[in-house]
């Protein structure tokens, strides 16, 4: 039985459905707000206009391999319906309040609001690629730059090695190498329980 498609991601022009552009000094604000609450009420994300719900921990040991699988497929799909959110909101609002909403989070991007190194990474490609897109152009070192100083302490050595590298790797290097380090800590964590 193959999985059944979110409505969400069948939406393919926002603006017909939500034909306001905010502004940043708009008075539309209200009416943007009630077309875009009501545009997510009906593709069942209501809930990603809120912060993310905390993950129940499980406490047993013992979860078996399926729960995990099922489990894992929920966090995909929660991130990939988050940035259909996000993409809606990014294509409903002005360039200069986008530029104005990317660039601070951009800015304090850091990898402890993450669940992994990848899905950090990805978010980071995914913001200068917006940033790009409203005329703020990051090339791939500054990316790489801001990967590497939002990384937490315990991947301070890694960030040292591949900071110090002459040229420094690009991106996709960046990203392999953070995600073999995270494997290589929860084999530790793992081996050591």
């Amino acid at each position: 039985m193959e999985p059944k498609l979110h409505p969400a991601l069948t939406v393919s022009n926002i603006k017909t459905h939500v034909p306001v552009i905010l502004e940043k000094d708009s008075t539309h604000y209200t009416t943007w707000k009630t077309l875009f609450k009501v545009h997510c009420q009906i593709y069942e994300v209501l809930d990603h206009l809120a912060a993310k719900p905390a993950a129940a921990s499980s406490s047993s040991t013992s979860d078996s391999d399926k729960d995990k699988v099922v489990a894992a497929a929920a966090e995909t799909l929660w991130i990939q319906l988050d940035a259909v959110v996000l993409q809606w909101i990014y294509a409903t609002i002005s360039t200069p309040l986008l530029h104005t909403i990317l660039q601070p989070e951009f800015a304090n991007l850091c990898l402890e609001k993450f669940s992994s190194t990848a899905e950090y990474c990805q978010h980071a490609k995914h913001l200068t690629e917006q940033l790009q897109s409203v005329g703020s152009p990051f090339d791939d070192r500054m990316l790489v730059l801001k990967i590497l100083t939002g990384l937490t302490e315990q991947y301070d050595s890694i960030s040292t090695v591949l900071q110090n590298r002459d040229p420094l790797p690009d991106f996709n290097e960046v990203r392999s190498r953070l995600n073999m380090e995270e494997q290589k800590k929860k084999r530790q964590v793992s081996h050591g329980t």
